[in-house]
């Protein structure tokens, strides 16, 4: 693994924005969209498709075919001074570790200031209720400024998997100040990209930099989503009797990072079959086995 850099580029300090795929995928439209809006220019890659096995084939007018290798792409920006890092895939275990030293190295090189990263907040609500982000960051000074200035909800406990997570720790630990901004979305729509809370999130961003993002393209889709959203609870009421957020409300007892943390065993357990027994372990333990036994048996399916 390697970080190639395609051309020099000299900013002061910058800010690093970083998004990976998620729940609802909201980290990396949000990322994806500050690039475009704001027009980043390329300027590097870590190369990971040697530690990346596709999941499948892409099938085309009865022709299969590879899909294309997963990126890690690198984008800069002057005044603000921006580095912008999109992740197509996650990384786990031990490559997912090569790859955190590739960015801190870039980190180092480039004298970032401060790291952002998005993420889902699943809570059981509906989805026309307005996206709320809470924070959390690596320093005192950094997470008061983010609820004093910026409004921000605390969030309280939990756990951020994956390298949204991942890269604010590592970040701690070269004592760079970063956060992590989390939008709510519905609990029951965490496999559904959810852009209302994307563009939650770049608001905060817009605030942070003192820039304003036009976002007409994400209302249109915001729109489009919540037509099919508005489809789907309507549907899902027919089939159980109640709407997703009656469900919720009956299991409310169950804490929110319980669920966050059964929904990325799942997410592993699909990649890793040995990861099935510490999630029925967990499952187990919140007496959660009945609700799920469908979709832990549907790994063994697809296996």
């Amino acid at each position: 693994m390697e970080l190639k850099i395609y051309q020099q580029i000299n900013l002061h300090r910058p800010i690093m924005i970083a998004g990976w795929p998620g729940m609802g995928n909201v980290s990396l439209i949000a990322t994806g969209y500050l690039r475009k809006e704001l027009k980043a220019e390329l300027f590097a890659e870590i190369d990971v498709s040697p530690f990346v096995v596709p999941d499948g084939v892409i099938v085309e007018k009865g022709m299969l075919k590879l899909p294309a290798p997963p990126k890690q792409t690198i984008y800069y920006r002057k005044h603000p001074d921006l580095i912008i890092l999109e992740g197509d895939v996650q990384i786990r275990d031990k490559p997912g570790l090569i790859l955190m030293e590739q960015i801190i190295k870039l980190i180092k090189e480039f004298q970032v200031s401060k790291i952002f990263t998005g993420a889902a907040f699943p809570l059981p609500i509906n989805h026309d209720e307005p996206s709320t982000v809470y924070g959390c960051a690596t320093t005192t000074i950094l997470r008061d400024l983010l609820f004093r200035e910026y409004k921000l909800k605390v969030m309280e406990r939990g756990e951020i998997s994956g390298l949204n997570g991942l890269l604010l720790g590592y970040a701690r630990e070269i004592e760079v100040p970063a956060a992590c901004l989390l939008a709510t979305m519905p609990l029951y729509a965490i496999n559904i990209p959810n852009p209302k809370a994307s563009r939650a999130i770049i608001k905060v961003i817009e605030h942070i930099l003192g820039i304003k993002i036009d976002t007409t393209k994400l209302d249109m889709e915001i729109e489009r989503m919540e037509k099919e959203m508005t489809e789907l609870e309507e549907r899902l009421q027919e089939e159980l009797g109640n709407p997703p957020l009656g469900i919720a409300e009956q299991t409310g007892e169950i804490p929110i990072y319980v669920r966050q943390k059964i929904e990325r065993l799942f997410r592993e357990a699909r990649q890793d079959k040995d990861k099935a027994y510490t999630l029925k372990r967990e499952l187990d333990k919140w007496n959660l086995f009945d609700s799920y036994e469908d979709r832990f048996l549907d790994l063994f399916k697809q296996h």
